[in-house]
């Protein structure tokens, strides 16, 4: 039965407004992120005891910052690349940026709680300990992709994880994966990173 014009016309501004609010929720998520909010102070604190401490502060700040870039560009329905071997076309979800800051406030609240600090005042060892408990009910058989991961936690994992940087500590080289090298040093074996001999 087709359906009459009034009901679609009704039904399309019903759908408008849903998407507005979508998109202003991601928006506010993410600059909440970029201030000397409570949640952008959670997220370095958080970063500081789940990425390998061989980054350093500075190295988990970069971290940090390209995860909000990341997060900032994040569009909803965007044709994602298909993998290896089929062509069956995936899109992206709707943007996991407000759950992620809930999460952080969640940290915030459960070190509040049990220390009575904010997340970002406690130990590394209380930190770890909080994010350790968080975590422990996940299940999962591999790393999952940034945009799906369940917890802000494994969504700063599942990034850096992806990252040329992360490919170069691995092996103690600086490999620069999927950065443009010029033709002549394709051939130059990669040199190790600064700091190992």
């Amino acid at each position: 039965m087709p359906i009459s014009r009034r009901v679609f016309l009704t039904w399309a501004a019903g759908a408008i407004p849903v998407a507005a609010i979508v998109r202003r929720a991601h928006v506010q998520a993410v600059a909440a992120l970029r201030t000397q909010t409570a949640p952008a102070t959670t997220l370095r604190a958080l970063a500081e005891v789940v990425l390998p401490s061989e980054l350093g502060r500075a190295g988990v700040a970069r971290e940090v910052d390209a995860f909000r870039r990341w997060m900032s560009e994040y569009r909803e329905h965007a044709e994602l690349t298909h993998g290896y071997g089929t062509s069956r076309i995936r899109y992206s979800g709707p943007t996991p940026a407000t759950r992620w800051t809930s999460q952080l406030d969640g940290l915030d609240a459960a070190a509040r709680q049990r220390f009575g600090a904010l997340f970002a005042a406690l130990s590394r060892t209380q930190r770890e300990q909080l994010v350790r408990e968080t975590l422990a009910t996940a299940t999962l058989d591999r790393m999952p992709g940034q945009g799906n991961a369940d917890h802000v936690a494994l969504a700063l994992l599942a990034h850096f994880y992806g990252s040329s940087e992360a490919n170069d500590l691995c092996y103690g080289l600086a490999i620069g994966r999927e950065t443009c090298r010029p033709l002549a040093q394709s051939r130059r074996k990669p040199l190790p990173l600064r700091g190992d001999t």
